[in-house]
């Protein structure tokens, strides 16, 4: 019989526990801890590199930090060289936590997640922002420089994040990118207010959703398919961060990115930030547009069991994102020569909500220590935080790093209720990092 070679990351997705038997022969108590025998620690502590501190806190079933790095494949025109492509067609392109350091996102540093083609042959003064649907007395019809000139304008930084950000962590795995923390960044957005544009329409009072249509292609081709059509709840559509943006950073929005209109919409799943804005569709019922259907964007309104299939009826749209942080200083892997102490910082999230307070942890999440957390530029912009860490002794460590929110609702340190598509994975992120 031929042996089948698998690497260690699908070795992991396929049976975490097993995994960790056949690679490390370490089994799991009832803690969830896992008892590795001296052999055992010893061929993990030589693939990591050096002595394992606290491994006895080591929960069981998860890859070390510094052998869970995804691997790069090639690079894509515009953006930084280390960003990781998962997919071409269409392009889903996601930046690895390190390249998230700055306060503001930089435009080669954003990630990318499309779900058609990007259109050809944009044309800045033909292009036009449609407004209709049930809610709007007649449709009317306004070009880039009519935004521009007839409303006032407005900046704000933003954090969007794909629903689908560390699906890769899902077991089961779930179908789809399978992104790991990447799928997030926080830009500064310039542009006008949706509610204005809608006041300015003459919004009806029965209005309950409005749904987007952008010029992205659809993957067939097909111009009479509409790729994606996604939005949001009326009431988050007049929220003052709410935008209709031309600019990222001071300059046009990156083609990939969604030039030259797209909605920013900061704390909720980025599919409701339609790129390439074309037309809004002011509804009196839930928007119904592609994507909008479950289970797409949707999570089952109860818990299920790992693998549980869930009807349509039974799951719920995403609206506010949870809690979520990264350590972006330092890269997973780094190595302290001749010193034990470290400062850390990164970015904290919470949707809708704020980051209330910020912990870290060197011993596998046995015990935290409180971060500083500096207040968001404006609201729904993430919040920069920061740490010193003193380790006991040469080793092997990991850092976790938790957030909780204003509502007192931390980061789960596993990965939390399994869901179909993998969506709201909002685990500690966990970096390696090792003293020599």
């Amino acid at each position: 019989m031929r042996k089948r070679k698998i690497g260690i990351h699908q070795l992991y997705a396929e049976d975490p526990q097993q995994a960790d038997e056949l690679l490390w022969g370490r089994r799991t108590d009832e803690s969830r801890r896992g008892f590795l025998k001296k052999a055992g620690l010893a061929a993990m502590a030589a693939a990591v590199g050096g002595k394992i501190v606290f491994a006895d806190q080591m929960p069981s079933g998860i890859i070390p930090a510094i052998l869970a790095r995804p691997e790069q494949d090639f690079s894509i025109p515009g953006k930084h060289p280390d960003l990781v492509v998962l997919n071409d067609k269409p392009w889903n392109v996601e930046t690895p936590p390190h390249l998230l350091d700055d306060e503001i996102t930089p435009a080669d540093r954003f990630f990318i997640r499309n779900n058609g083609l990007v259109p050809e042959d944009i044309d800045v003064g033909a292009w036009t922002l449609t407004i209709d649907g049930e809610s709007i007395p007649e449709p009317i019809t306004l070009s880039v420089d009519e935004l521009k000139s007839n409303f006032e304008h407005h900046t704000y930084r933003l954090t969007l994040e794909c629903g689908g950000n560390g699906r890769s962590e899902f077991n089961p795995p779930a179908k789809g990118n399978q992104w790991s923390t990447g799928a997030v960044a926080c830009a500064e957005w310039t542009g006008v207010r949706l509610k204005d544009v809608l006041n300015y329409a003459k919004v009806k009072s029965d209005a309950v959703y409005v749904g987007y249509y952008g010029k992205d292609v659809h993957l067939s081709r097909n111009p009479n398919k509409v790729t994606i059509s996604r939005g949001v709840p009326i009431a988050k559509a007049m929220e003052d961060e709410s935008l209709i943006a031309w600019a990222m950073n001071g300059e046009d929005i990156p083609v990939m990115n969604g030039h030259p209109l797209r909605m920013v919409i900061g704390g909720w799943p980025a599919s409701v930030s339609g790129k390439w804005l074309s037309r809004l569709s002011v509804r009196n019922k839930v928007h119904d547009g592609p994507k909008m259907e479950a289970p797409s964007y949707r999570v089952p309104c109860e818990k299920v069991a790992p693998g549980q299939e869930v009807k349509a009826e039974d799951m719920c749209i995403i609206e506010s994102m949870p809690v979520k942080s990264l350590i972006t200083y330092p890269k997973t892997g780094a190595v302290l020569k001749g010193k034990k102490s470290l400062t850390l910082r990164g970015h904290a999230w919470a949707g809708d909500l704020s980051v209330s307070q910020m912990h870290i942890s060197i011993n596998f999440g046995s015990t935290w220590q409180k971060a500083s957390l500096n207040p968001a530029a404006n609201r729904l912009a993430w919040q920069r935080w920061e740490a010193s860490v003193n380790f006991p002794e040469k080793g092997y460590y990991e850092v976790w790093a938790k957030a909780t929110d204003s509502e007192g609702k931390s980061q789960p340190m596993v990965v939390p209720g399994w869901n179909p598509k993998g969506y709201l994975n909002n685990a500690t992120h966990r970096i390696a990092v090792k003293v020599e």
